[in-house]
């Protein structure tokens, strides 16, 4: 379907339309890869009276929620999925452009931030964007920002808080302790993205000064409630003394040798490994480092629940693509067999083989 022609009688003849309407004219754009209807539609949008927050977030953040659950059912590829979001950058940038200006002064600086390895950074961009129209002073820095390369910044600029995102529940680990490295340089931090849980259990267990489940409510929290100086300096192992056992530390360095020993034992397993192409094999390889990452993760925060969370999500993963996921359970044999000698491994192990069930 030609995305241009979905816009008679819609908002480019000027007439009004409801939210879900312009959604769905944008994920046509989007998905048609029509940049420059994409960004008429949001644009014409505000002139139509929807103001700048309710595009961002109703619209575009709408259209990009649609682009995960579509790639989910495989019915978007990973190419498609990479280019909507593309456009939605753009298309953000877009919205930026055409919103009204803010008048000065800013109320609080704040600095908006991915944490070190996430690469998804558009509810990042949004929540930076919706701050901005509201009058906010922000420093947005993007994907994937190395701690110490905030902790400069943050000296640099003087923020009143750091909004740090993640999406990835990999990045756990590295979340916080950016947390924490903030805390130390005496800027507070509210969290936020779907790493944290839906009730933003990890954002409590690191410690941080506050969390948001989404843009809208961090931008309230930040105008109405924001977080005072932070508390004192403090360790890793202050918020999770489980860490001073060591099992995070050593399922970390000997990933990689973890995923050839499950590797080499799924290959005599399961004879069906003998016919896989090469690229078949790399994705195998590539399924299993972060069946181990995700549990390494989950051995960091002491929580079962996240490991068994990403399997269900991976064998549906597997079966909306027609893949067999039959080779996750002697998976979970395997490494249960290599990391005996751990105790909370094994414990999260052996409830993933049982279905989740303590």
């Amino acid at each position: 379907m030609n995305a241009s022609s979905n816009l008679r009688g819609g908002l480019l003849d000027g007439r009004s339309a409801s939210v879900e309407h312009v959604a769905a004219q944008l994920w046509d754009a989007a998905v048609d890869g029509d940049e420059r209807t994409a960004g008429e539609i949001a644009v014409r949008a505000l002139q139509s009276g929807m103001d700048a927050e309710t595009v961002l977030l109703d619209v575009i953040g709408a259209v990009q929620r649609k682009v995960g659950e579509e790639w989910a059912a495989n019915r978007l590829t990973v190419t498609q999925e990479h280019a909507v979001t593309a456009i939605n950058d753009r298309v953000v940038a877009a919205v930026s452009r055409a919103a009204d200006p803010v008048p000065a002064p800013p109320l609080a600086r704040v600095t908006v931030a991915c944490v070190d390895g996430e690469w998804h950074a558009l509810p990042a961009r949004l929540l930076a964007e919706v701050l901005r129209s509201r009058g906010f002073r922000v420093d947005y820095l993007g994907a994937q920002v190395p701690a110490s390369h905030l902790i400069a910044d943050l000296h640099r600029t003087g923020p009143d808080a750091v909004a740090l995102s993640s999406s990835i529940p990999t990045r756990l680990p590295a979340a916080h302790a950016t947390i924490t490295a903030c805390q130390a340089a005496g800027v507070p931090v509210i969290a936020g993205g779907a790493a944290f849980g839906a009730d933003g259990r990890y954002a409590r267990l690191f410690g941080a000064d506050a969390w948001a489940p989404d843009a809208r409510a961090a931008a309230d929290l930040l105008a109405g409630s924001p977080p005072g100086p932070p508390r004192g300096a403090h360790q890793a192992v202050d918020d999770l003394p489980h860490l001073l056992d060591q099992e995070y530390t050593m399922i970390s360095r000997t990933s990689a040798q973890l995923v050839k020993a499950v590797f080499a034992g799924l290959r005599e397993r399961i004879p069906a490994l003998s016919r896989y192409t090469e690229l078949q094999l790399q994705h195998t390889v590539e399924d299993l480092a972060s069946i181990v990452d995700y549990l390494k993760t989950s051995v960091y925060v002491d929580d079962p629940e996240l490991f068994t969370s990403f399997l269900r999500w991976t064998a549906d993963i597997l079966a909306a693509r027609g893949v067999p996921a039959g080779y996750l359970t002697p998976a979970l044999d395997l490494l249960g067999g290599e990391l005996r000698d751990f105790p909370r491994a094994s414990a999260i192990l052996a409830r993933a083989r049982a279905g989740g069930r303590p």
